[in-house]
């Protein structure tokens, strides 16, 4: 599969959420979708100057929702479920709303506001937030290289092989 091939079929099966995709299929259309966004960033920067994007927001709608779903299948040939593909959206939401709850919780000075439970929390919310963060790190580059995995040789639960 070269370039061309790949975009055209990420295009037809943009909304294709069943299935599987190999490894070209997905990341030549990941690589169309990082030089689109370039282009369209200058684009907009040319025209519009700083601030607005409405030719880059338009491509990320166009482009976005395919390469995702290309990601999804491409989840389904490694023989995961296209799920992970959402794992580091997910990490993102847990550290982000547990970081907003810790920031209502524990005062700026935990130990002068509530003694030792607030030094215990204060440690304890440290401690959670340096893993929460390790993790929010390592997860996008866990699905990086799970979708960089060959697929499964045969068929799957997904189905057979794309040719």
């Amino acid at each position: 599969m070269d370039f061309g091939q790949a975009i055209r079929l990420g295009y037809r099966r943009g909304l294709t959420f069943s299935g599987r995709s190999s490894r070209p299929e997905f990341w030549y259309f990941a690589l169309f979708y990082v030089l689109g966004s370039v282009l369209a960033g200058r684009i907009d920067e040319a025209l519009f100057g700083f601030g607005r994007t409405p030719v880059a927001s338009l491509f990320t709608l166009a482009a976005g929702v395919p390469l995702f779903a290309a990601g999804w299948r491409r989840m389904h040939d490694t023989g995961r479920s296209g799920l992970f593909v959402l794992y580091p959206l997910i990490v993102m939401v847990g550290t982000t709303s547990f970081f907003g709850f810790l920031a209502g919780v524990v005062p700026s000075d935990p130990g002068a506001a509530m003694g030792a439970l607030g030094e215990t929390l204060g440690a304890l919310g440290a401690l959670v937030a340096l893993v929460a963060l390790f993790v929010l790190a390592i997860s996008p580059l866990l699905v990086i290289w799970w979708l960089t995995r060959p697929g499964e040789k045969g068929q799957n639960r997904w189905g057979w092989p794309p040719v």
